[in-house]
């Protein structure tokens, strides 16, 4: 049996009994902002901003930073804004128009979620910072503007193209066997280093500009990333990971993912090793945001990430010699991190602060980078992050939100008690204006994990409640206490809000695999294809809901996107008594798919178990058991979790000939691209709930 879910019944499925002070639409209508950066010079700074799908670039100046818009996109179209930058001499912005770069694969693609006549490209643009027309320099990706303001080279197709920032042809600048990215200029514009990989290895090269000759920078059978010209561009640091696949280990043991500090000659290509990771779990590979972070600062010194005492923190080292330094102790994370322009110091975004609810918060945070004196600059309630210092070295620009007001940027002069918002009339007139203000609750797993969350209730209202679990994607991510700093994270906190709105008791919660919490919460055993042990939390969310006085244990329900679509069809599979009802967006349902026979005669000596054990972590094992109804959303041109995973599911519903509801999305990817299907789809996962746990 199966139902087609339309966009029109859907809004008419029951009426709430008590009045609802906002619609779907209006919560789902918050602007975005993103892409924040700020000129070499001046107090002037530019973001690209979503309003209801509309993509523009918007630039503010001191002293009055009043928020302007310099591009013209007035279609709700599904083309993102990327690698938004200045030029050097702060005359330009140069951006990428089109693509899905929060996908894990076929960034470069255009997409067509509009379903224009013909598939956009992914483009390079650029646009006046006084004001004037935006025209469009390229078709490629990855832009890099030279120093000297003449040229932006950039990658398409794998290969380093150029055009001249001042308009006309483009041309390969050479060509060569692999995959290019990572383009960066040197502090003279005469040369361009790059990484190439070429899949079981990568490289570093330099490209110089006028003797036209590429070089490489110590060449190994490893995979050579993330690399950074100091800041005299006489010396490069990179990262050195291994290469090829190695022995066949066993597949459901955790082990040390290694990683090294190499710095190197321009001059000569010569390189060696400066730092080495702590061979434990907690020294592995960091993979919060940034990654290594690697950067070089003043003073000769090289800041990276390291999990290694069991949070991502920050340390320093001289490039040549001497130990490390941490420079964020703490039981915090760091994230989004910057450099001042003059190197001196780096700020961040932490959850972190006087008040323990912090720990679900994000604040920004200044660190000099001979250490000492790490301090908290936004302390609050709300929620400040991704931070980048003006060319005066003491006025910051960051994103901030609160429980009831959407990310805006705001700024933070010297001497300033508090932040100054940008853009605040970029709120639409109608967007709600109270909304339920989240409360911290915590609770244990099974195991005897303390788990996070955050409440969502309406105050003033009596009697028994149905109750909605929410679980997050990622896995590594944090749900905090207010709007959050992520677009799609932002979008499920408005789905929330409406929830609770309309009469639910909600729960979000912060599972083991999410960042926030050190690295044994993180990166736990026996999660995942492992053996899903992450869905002790999720159930044990959903107990805790059903405990609480003014819930209806009866009227529990579920919803959650990607890895929480996931967590969704298992919770369904698994816990239908307790589940009573689910919406699956783009969810996994099969992980023992991730294993080929190997080739040869090597194999993980574990590998039938792990098969095994990744088919009973998948919601497909659990499907006889499962009776809660469901409705299932996919987008078709989703490039994060492969369509086939939804398609498949419901093949084996409709084999069993059990019931289900669905709603596909034509040509729109795992974000939602198209402000009118992220409505679409918000609207279908609040009715269906509002359908079978009538609030």
């Amino acid at each position: 049996m199966k139902n087609f879910l339309s966009f029109l019944i859907l809004f008419c499925i029951l009426l709430p009994i008590h009045a609802q002070q906002f619609d779907i639409s209006q919560i789902s209508s918050f602007p975005f902002p993103s892409e924040l950066t700020v000129s070499s010079s001046g107090q002037v700074m530019a973001w690209a901003m979503n309003e209801k799908g509309k993509r523009n670039v918007y630039v503010a100046e001191g002293p009055t930073f009043e928020a302007k818009r310099l591009t013209s996109f007035l279609d709700d179209d599904g083309q993102e804004i990327t690698s938004l930058q200045f030029s050097p001499d702060g005359k330009w912005l140069v951006y990428v128009r089109g693509g899905e770069h929060g996908s894990n694969w076929s960034t470069e693609s255009g997409i067509n979620p509009a379903q224009a006549t013909m598939i956009p490209k992914v483009q390079i643009w650029k646009v006046p910072v006084a004001g004037g027309e935006a025209t469009i320099l390229a078709d490629g990706d990855e832009p890099s503007v030279s120093t000297d303001n003449a040229t932006v080279a950039y990658v398409k197709g794998g290969q380093v193209f150029t055009v001249p920032l001042a308009g006309g042809p483009a041309s390969q600048l050479f060509e060569i066997k692999g995959n290019v990215g990572n383009l960066q200029w040197s502090s003279d514009g005469k040369q361009l280093m790059c990484t190439v990989n070429r899949t079981t290895h990568s490289m570093i090269g330099i490209f110089d500009m006028g003797q036209k000759s590429f070089k490489w920078i110590a060449p190994s059978f490893a995979r050579d990333t993330s690399p950074r010209w100091s800041r005299d561009g006489k010396k490069i640091a990179f990262v050195r990971l291994p290469g090829g696949k190695g022995a066949a280990k066993p597949l459901l043991e955790q082990r040390h993912s290694p990683w090294e500090i190499w710095v190197g000659d321009p001059a000569t290509g010569e390189a060696s090793l400066r730092w080495k990771a702590p061979e434990t779990l907690r020294g592995s590979v960091p993979t919060t945001h940034g990654g290594f972070n690697l950067t070089w600062a003043a003073g000769d010194q090289l800041i990276y990430t390291s999990y290694e005492d069991g949070w991502p923190h920050l340390y320093a080292m001289g490039s040549a010699s001497g130990p490390a330094k941490l420079l964020t102790p703490g039981n915090f994370m760091v994230e989004h991190v910057r450099l001042s322009p003059d190197g001196t110091f780096a700020v961040f975004s932490a959850n972190t602060g006087n008040d323990p609810l912090d720990i679900d918060r994000r604040h920004i945070g200044k660190v000099p980078v001979q250490g000492g004196g790490m301090e908290i600059l936004t302390p609050g309630n709300g929620i400040e992050a991704i931070p980048v210092v003006f060319a005066d070295n003491r006025t910051l620009a960051f994103l901030s939100s609160t429980t009831s007001r959407p990310l805006l940027p705001a700024v933070l002069l010297p001497q300033a008690k508090s932040p100054r918002l940008v853009g605040e009339n970029l709120l639409p007139s109608d967007f709600p204006k109270s909304l339920v203000i989240p409360k911290q609750v915590t609770f244990m797993s099974p195991d005897g994990l303390t788990v996070h969350g955050q409440l969502f209730e309406k105050e003033g209202t009596k009697g028994k409640k149905p109750a909605v679990l929410f679980v997050h994607g990622g896995p590594q991510r944090q749900m905090l206490l207010g709007w959050h700093y992520g677009d799609y994270y932002s979008n499920t906190y408005a789905i929330n809000q409406y929830l609770a709105e309309a009469g639910f008791v909600v729960l979000s919660v912060n599972f083991r695999l999410g960042i926030g919490y050190g690295y044994e919460f993180h990166k736990p055993a026996r999660t995942y294809w492992q053996g899903a042990e992450e869905y002790l939390d999720v159930k044990a969310a959903g107990e805790f809901l059903q405990k609480l006085p003014q819930v209806d244990p009866n009227r529990i329900g579920i919803y959650g996107g990607s890895y929480g679509g996931y967590l969704t069809a298992l919770a369904l599979g698994k816990d239908s008594e307790l589940f009573k009802v689910g919406v699956d967006i783009h969810g996994v349902h099969d992980l023992s798919g991730r294993f080929e026979l190997p080739e040869g005669y090597e194999k993980a000596p574990d590998y039938e178990e792990a098969v095994k054990t990744a088919w009973y972590s998948s919601p497909l094992a659990y499907l006889d058991q499962w009776k809660s109804p469901v409705l299932f959303i996919h987008g078709d041109d989703d490039r994060n979790v492969q369509v086939a995973h939804t398609t498949d599911i419901i093949r084996r519903f409709e084999e069993k000939k059990k019931p289900y509801d669905y709603l596909m999305i034509p040509d729109d990817s795992h974000h939602w691209m198209k402000f009118g299907n992220l409505v679409k789809v918000n609207a279908a996962t609040v009715d269906y709930l509002k359908k079978h746990l009538k609030p």
